[in-house]
């Protein structure tokens, strides 16, 4: 039997010993003052390497007084093509879309209809200015592929880097038309410290600063050797703030992709 005065001296001791350890790991050296050049490497260095990705989701969209739930899968051919599929309950697919550089195309089977176009349906719905670079770095918690580098300043905010600019500029072989040729971003992007990765980002046209696009990156986890955010949320302002809440579930990379999209004769094209 222990003696009570021993028992006492052992469990302080355990308890000094746990609170230690748990100490130890939640400690995390203050971050040190580092310049743009520098941080970009390390994000770039530290960011999802693919080919081809895939993933299922489910989402939370709330658009004022609208919200529903639905949930999906998305295929990325990287810097080429994004197919999304949109399912409601019992996975009976409703919507699906297909992405290009210039293009996008949806096949809406709750009304027997498809749209094939540019960009501007997307961002007359989502009231904002988006294009095939911006919606593939979001999706993927990555940086912009096809915008210059050299603009951005460094800073600490709270415990993370911080990258800034007010004038991120296409570069000009990806640059299709003359309003490209004209877009200047405002962008934020905050990293850890620690894995490099991108933990937020938000963008917005110099020209018209009230409509912006946000995303915070969430419960990261390993997909084989890389680090990926299961966890987005987005928000958009504009006139109407939309809010949609993504959870990512059996994803994997460099796999070779489907893209099926094939309209039913059926169906009637809206414009």
């Amino acid at each position: 039997m222990i003696k009570r005065p021993l028992f006492l001296l052992l469990v302080f001791s355990l308890t000094l010993f746990y609170s230690c350890n748990t100490q130890k790991k939640a400690f995390r050296a203050p971050i040190k003052e580092e310049g743009a050049d520098f941080l970009f490497s390390k994000l770039k260095e530290n960011e999802l390497k693919y080919s081809t990705f895939s993933s299922k989701f489910s989402a939370d969209y709330e658009n004022g007084d609208k919200k529903n739930s639905f949930s999906g899968q998305i295929r990325i051919r990287k810097d080429s093509l994004i197919w999304i599929s949109i399912s409601a309950g019992l996975g009976i697919e409703v919507l699906r879309m297909m992405i290009s550089q210039d293009s996008v195309q949806f096949i809406n089977r709750i009304n027997n209809t498809y749209f094939i176009g540019d960009y501007n349906i997307v961002n007359r719905f989502l009231n904002t200015n988006i294009d095939y670079d911006i919606l593939q770095s979001f999706l993927t918690g990555n940086d912009l592929s096809f915008y210059e580098n050299g603009k951005f300043r460094a800073s600490l905010d709270k415990d993370q880097y911080k990258l800034s600019t007010a004038a991120r500029m296409k570069l000009k072989k990806y640059v299709r038309n003359s309003s490209e040729n004209e877009r200047i971003l405002i962008q934020n992007i905050w990293i850890d410290p620690e894995t490099f990765k991108i933990t937020e980002a938000d963008v917005k046209e110099l020209t018209d600063p009230n409509n912006k696009l946000e995303a915070d990156y969430s419960q990261f986890d390993h997909i084989g050797a890389q680090y990926f955010p299961k966890e987005v949320t987005f928000d958009i302002t504009a006139d109407n703030e939309i809010h949609v809440k993504v959870n990512f579930s059996k994803i994997a990379t460099d796999l070779p992709l489907q893209f099926p999209f094939k309209i039913p004769q059926s169906y009637r094209q809206v414009k």
